[in-house]
């Protein structure tokens, strides 16, 4: 037993065991999370339910069960509840989503078992998803052109004219965010080219007028575009469809603001997963609605991928440069160590920290003078000296350099004196042995560094909450009007959108569900970017492998 302990090959065992544990919770980990996530866009059944009240009144509930318990009979008596005749221990409560939020106190109610006379699933029960207030559940009567009921099979009228409201919505978005932003950009552009000469002193009547005539000109065109964007908006409006909901009440919804319409209880299961990845191409392409807890997360994703590389352009030539100096250039001395000391201690430094300092050093010190000295003209509106997508990936940059700089240094220091010696003996220059040989042998290590340095900064919420990082971004850092890329703007993150949903949201249980399927979008989007970091590393290597024979 001695002489096997001495082998070494218990502790081989404990350790192939241990990483075979951590593996197994990760991947037990991503599975609950992408399976809470994922379901909730699969269609779920609708139910219609005849309950009774302790007094003996009848009343009908729809709609869909999002959760189910056990509650002890004996705390549901401590609570108040009488429950004659009940034997079992504990009962069954469901937590169902009724929707149709403006004609009922809550969308999700409890029901306990005791009180269902009766649950069925008729096949015509619909779920219309709105723009505003949520889903509402109800039988479909009938569908109004112009308040004229349409002849023909009504669920065929109502997806075909749902298609065309979806139609003229994609052009009042594109009126909007296309030809009438651009004005509106201008219009302010010219305002403050206004405010600049008169602070200049350089405001003649002419270059007044000439601002004057150019003004016009665009609101004439706004005025066109406007009536254009209107007239859409009255198309949109034509059609609705009358909905009997629970309280057997006919409710008419205009189509201008129904997204899709399903009835999920008449679906086959071809069906079912067509609905399934239409529902998720929604959430990953469209924008967050209802205070985030509907629609989609496309700005949120767009800002983490778009921040992630944005803070890697920037980290990564100040960690090489600064590891190259401190391996190549910078003496053997205690002040190399004091300097290599502070770097790894800086690794461990609270993240907050780093916003604090972010936002004191970069927005309000780096942005306000900037501010001052290029944008007096907007003041005292902040341009750069507000939290922006700049500061957040400088922020982010800071935090994950020591990271950088020490994988770096590994690279370097794995590389041979005899390569160095040997190029140097061959009359090359220490720059250029730095440039042709010593980098790209490195590079692979550099690579290493950047996907340690984007595990980190994708996840990263609280240091953003200072820096830049907003609940809901009107527009993206980039669009169209010139000069196209807006560092200054604020932006959107996975991680606090996960962060606002989960703990921030006025309604918690249609919010949950979202925290998971975000939380699953965030570790995908993290995946993403290492594998495309961890395949340009892979082809680095093999490019420069000769180097190292």
């Amino acid at each position: 037993m001695n002489k096997w302990f001495k082998s070494g090959t218990p502790w081989i065992w404990m350790t192939g065991g241990a990483v075979s544990l951590s593996l197994v919770a990760v991947l037990g980990l991503l599975l609950m999370i992408g399976w809470r996530g994922l379901t909730y866009f699969w269609p779920h059944t609708i139910y219609e339910w005849q309950l009774s009240t302790p007094e003996g009144e009848r009343y009908t509930v729809i709609g869909e069960i999002h959760d189910r318990e056990q509650v002890p009979v004996a705390q549901l008596r401590g609570a108040g509840l009488a429950l004659e005749g009940v034997t079992k221990e504990s009962l069954t409560r469901y937590l169902v989503k009724t929707g149709n939020r403006e004609f009922v106190p809550l969308d999700f109610r409890w029901i306990l078992e005791t009180d269902i006379i009766s649950r069925s699933e008729p096949a015509d029960l619909a779920v219309i998803e709105r723009s505003h207030n949520g889903n509402f559940y109800g039988y479909v009567e009938r569908v109004l052109e112009n308040g004229s009921s349409v002849a023909g099979d009504t669920h065929e009228q109502l997806i075909s004219r749902i298609a065309r409201v979806d139609e003229l919505n994609e052009r009042m978005e594109t009126l909007q965010k296309g030809d009438i932003g651009s004005i509106n950009h201008q219009l302010e552009r010219l305002r403050l080219k206004q405010r600049g000469l008169e602070l200049d002193g350089e405001l003649t009547d002419d270059a007044l007028a000439d601002i004057r005539a150019r003004e016009e000109t665009l609101r004439a065109d706004y005025r066109v575009l406007e009536k254009e964007l209107f007239a859409l908006r009255e198309q949109a409006r034509r059609d609705s469809v009358i909905v009997r909901d629970m309280r057997g009440q006919e409710v008419t919804i205009s189509l201008g603001e129904v997204l899709d319409v399903a009835w999920p209880n008449n679906m086959s299961l071809l069906a079912q997963s067509g609905h399934w990845f239409t529902a998720i191409g929604k959430f990953v392409s469209s924008d967050p609605r209802e205070a985030n807890t509907e629609g989609g997360v496309f700005p949120a994703i767009f800002g983490t991928v778009f921040m992630v590389i944005l803070m890697a352009i920037i980290v990564t030539p100040l960690g090489v440069v600064a590891a190259i100096y401190l391996h190549e250039y910078a003496g053997k001395n205690s002040l190399t160590r004091v300097i290599r000391i502070a770097v790894i201690n800086l690794a461990g430094v609270p993240s907050i920290v780093y916003g604090v300092f972010g936002l004191g050093f970069f927005v309000y010190m780096l942005g306000g003078s900037l501010d001052r000295l290029f944008y007096p003209e907007a003041l005292p509106s902040p341009t750069f000296g507000s939290p922006g997508v700049l500061w957040s990936a400088l922020t982010l940059a800071i935090l994950t350099l020591p990271v950088v700089i020490v994988s770096t240094e590994e690279g370097l220091s794995r590389i041979p004196t005899s390569v160095r010696q040997g190029s140097l003996a061959l009359g090359a220059t220490k720059a250029e042995t730095l440039w042709r040989i010593i980098i790209p042998m490195a590079s692979p290590a550099i690579m290493t560094g950047l996907i340690l340095a984007i595990a980190r900064a994708a996840g990263e919420v609280a240091p953003l909450m200072l820096v830049g990082v907003v609940k809901l971004a009107p527009n993206l850092p980039v669009d169209g009007n010139f000069p196209y890329l807006h560092l200054d703007r604020k932006f959107m993150h996975l991680g606090f959108h996960i962060y606002d949903v989960g703990f921030q949201s006025p309604n918690v249980e249609a919010a949950r569900p979202l925290v998971y399927a975000t939380s699953f979008l965030l570790v995908t989007v993290i995946v993403g970017l290492n594998l495309t970091a961890i395949g340009i590393r892979n082809h680095l290597r093999e490019k420069f492998r000769s180097l190292d024979q």
